[in-house]
């Protein structure tokens, strides 16, 4: 008997950490496919965004901005970006949760000034609505040497 219950401890515990990478690879594809597509289209997907909004605070500076799915307009004049070294870390498996990465890109927003340079840390908290990992909170912090946006957002 006392053999049986630790092969089934051992048997959910591979099953958790199983289902932890799970979690961390989805992420770390939802990461890179939000990026393929702004290289690709040259607007941000809207619906990378959760139902209710996203917080962030943006690379530019300026204060708290609340996205929403339907307002958010990020296109582009040309952008071409890549993200690198994505760590995930998992805070309710298969609902909730925070990427860690770097992001480059050389880009110009529409009507506004081009940013050659863009390189930036970016935080940002998952949570899973309808079956689809959205963005719930954001933080994006330039790195030294590198540019945030060219938009200051000031509310």
């Amino acid at each position: 008997m006392h053999t049986r219950k630790l092969t089934v401890l051992i048997a959910l515990t591979m099953l958790a950490g199983m289902a932890q990478a799970d979690t961390q690879a989805e992420i770390r594809d939802v990461v890179k496919a939000n990026i393929a597509h702004t290289n690709k289209t040259m607007t941000q997907d809207p619906s990378r965004i959760s139902k209710e909004g996203s917080k962030e605070f943006f690379s530019s500076g300026g204060l708290l901005n609340t996205l929403q799915r339907n307002s958010d307009t990020s296109d582009f004049e040309y952008f071409s970006g890549s993200v690198k070294h994505i760590e995930v870390v998992v805070l309710v498996e298969g609902q909730a949760a925070v990427a860690h990465y770097y992001q480059e890109a050389a880009m110009k927003p529409k009507g506004l000034p081009a940013v050659p340079n863009y390189r930036t840390r970016v935080t940002q908290a998952f949570v899973k609505e309808d079956g689809m990992w959205r963005i719930k909170a954001a933080h994006w912090s330039p790195l030294q040497g590198g540019a945030g946006t060219s938009q200051t957002v000031v509310k």
